[in-house]
């Protein structure tokens, strides 16, 4: 019979390890927050645009 390799299991498990660890410190942004800073970065833009006589 062919021999079983036991480190296959551990290479398999070391790439979850890593995943988990990294989502762990991962900066976490509500989806609301982008969609709200976009549109006030948008409305900012449109408003200096419109102030300093650069909208058409």
């Amino acid at each position: 019979m062919a021999k079983k390799k036991e480190g296959s299991g551990l290479m398999s498990s070391a790439g979850l390890m890593r995943y988990y660890d990294a989502d762990e410190t991962a900066i976490l942004i509500q989806p609301k927050t982008v969609v709200i800073i976009a549109l006030v970065s948008g409305i900012s833009i449109l408003f200096l645009n419109a102030y300093y006589g650069l909208w058409p």
